[in-house]
């Protein structure tokens, strides 16, 4: 497997530190799952983190400070409820594996979309995309941010070739075409912040019908 777009420095800086939200994480975290150099990158940023935090003078803790959080921390495990489990299905990155995932339902052409259910902080939904070998998605822009990761099959646009492990990190700046290569079907994993605006007059008049 050769993998040729990585997320961002600044994305892989803010994963290394814990300040991206669940949604985006899941999805950069597939990558990682899939790209030993992105691991590697990870490692840096934490053991970096660590030799600023060690750096960095102790401050003094208020009085009462740890048995107040003991005490929260012991009222929230109390309260909560137990992890539902899920079925790992086959050829799913590991990332996933213990998150709910939808039914399969056809949305266009050759074209499938499945919920995966991710909380966030920042209205980012996850889902996973499926298009048919072949498929030619519509000229599309974004409102928001769209993380990709691919992890079986390939497509191709405007900024080069996404094959299993890529990821492609978009925001309302960028327009896509993608047309998936022929052989097997493509299958992402998507963190969409925002909206999908077709731009050609079709794509525009189905608009209404698509819910993504």
């Amino acid at each position: 497997m050769t993998i040729m777009h990585h997320p961002s420095a600044t994305t892989l800086a803010a994963f290394a530190s814990g300040t991206l939200d669940e949604a985006r994480a899941v999805v950069v975290a597939t990558h990682l799952s899939l790209c030993e150099a992105c691991r590697g990158a990870v490692s840096g940023f934490e053991h970096l983190g660590g030799a600023l935090l060690d750096a960095t003078p102790p401050a003094q803790m208020s009085p009462g400070a740890m048995e107040r959080t003991l005490e929260r921390a012991m009222a929230a495990s109390a309260g909560a409820e137990p992890a539902a489990r899920h079925l790992v299905e086959a050829g799913l990155p590991a990332p996933i594996a213990n998150y709910a995932l939808g039914s399969w339902r056809r949305i266009g052409r050759g074209v499938q979309w499945r919920s995966v259910d991710v909380a966030s902080d920042d209205a980012v939904r996850v889902f996973m995309l499926k298009a048919a070998p072949g498929t030619r998605l519509p000229r599309h822009r974004h409102t928001g941010t769209e993380w990709t990761c691919v992890f079986e099959g390939a497509f191709r646009h405007d900024l080069g070739r996404f094959g299993p492990g890529d990821f492609d990190e978009a925001d309302e700046n960028d327009e896509h075409n993608p047309v998936v290569e022929a052989g097997v079907p493509c299958i992402c994993l998507v963190a969409l912040q925002g909206g999908i605006q077709l731009q050609s007059w079709l794509g525009r008049l189905v608009q209404p019908l698509i819910r993504i």
